[in-house]
């Protein structure tokens, strides 16, 4: 069989077939928070930015698998679909909020808290959202979860945040950010600290060391960037080229 091309549904299927055979149990985000697992774990996490058909695709490929993960939608309409949401939470998916209050009100707190707070009503009427997680707002000079240094997301009934809530000394990180999987030199917020060094760019680069990972894994993606089909599959690649480079200018200024 002919290795297919990376970031394509093909190959992210050949991911969790993988993982699932060296006997990792996958979770969303809001069990895991609920029941705290042992063993070979991992919380398989989705951010919706945009294109909800494609998290459609990948929440129809996880539930043929067997697997039940976490997706994260933003209020925003290249994002927020409520026919795709529905379609994702009937697959048995968790629905979680990607929020970006605080940056779209340019960092005017009470604003924000407003915001998210109807926000999370929003979201409320398709599934009882639980968790939320952070947009990482690359344009904004914003961080998102500075929101939380004034106010408690306790207090809305969310029990999480993974930025807050995991221990990433134990847990190793692999997102896919900047369409790599070592995207953290064009990442402006989307990485943690870890004691964890793995070089991985590409998917097959995981697949090679299955063995050596850590017992527990938090696996984040872009379900935009998984596309099987020729011409929208390097389309999101020379995008991706584009916003990797102003990125990795704001990183670096």
């Amino acid at each position: 069989m002919a290795t297919p091309r990376d970031f394509t549904l093909t190959a992210y299927e050949l991911l969790l077939t993988a993982l699932k055979a060296r006997g990792y149990a996958f979770h969303t985000f809001e069990d895991y928070l609920a029941h705290r697992p042992t063993g070979k774990v991992i919380l398989l996490r989705h951010d919706v930015d945009r294109s909800p058909i494609h998290s459609l695709r990948a929440a129809y490929l996880e539930k043929k698998l067997g697997i039940r993960s976490s997706y994260y939608f933003r209020i925003v309409k290249q994002s927020n679909d409520p026919d795709m949401i529905r379609s994702i939470v009937l697959l048995d998916h968790e629905i979680g909020y990607h929020y970006e209050d605080l940056a779209l009100c340019s960092g005017n707190k009470e604003r924000a808290i407003h915001s998210f707070e109807t926000n999370l009503s929003y979201f409320r009427q398709f599934y009882p959202v639980s968790t939320i997680c952070m947009h990482g707002s690359p344009l904004s000079a914003w961080d998102n979860r500075k929101l939380w240094e004034s106010y408690q997301y306790s207090s809305y009934g969310i029990t999480g945040e993974p930025y807050f809530e995991l221990d990433f000394s134990q847990f190793l990180y692999l997102t896919d950010t900047g369409r790599r999987w070592n995207g953290d030199k064009v990442s402006v917020r989307d990485k943690v600290t870890s004691p964890y060094r793995y070089e991985f760019r590409s998917t097959f680069d995981i697949l090679d060391k299955l063995d050596e990972l850590p017992a527990q894994l938090m696996i984040t993606t872009h379900p935009q960037r998984w596309d099987n089909e020729f011409l929208p599959w390097v389309g999101e690649l020379v995008l991706q080229n584009i916003k990797n480079s102003m990125k990795r200018f704001l990183v670096n200024s």
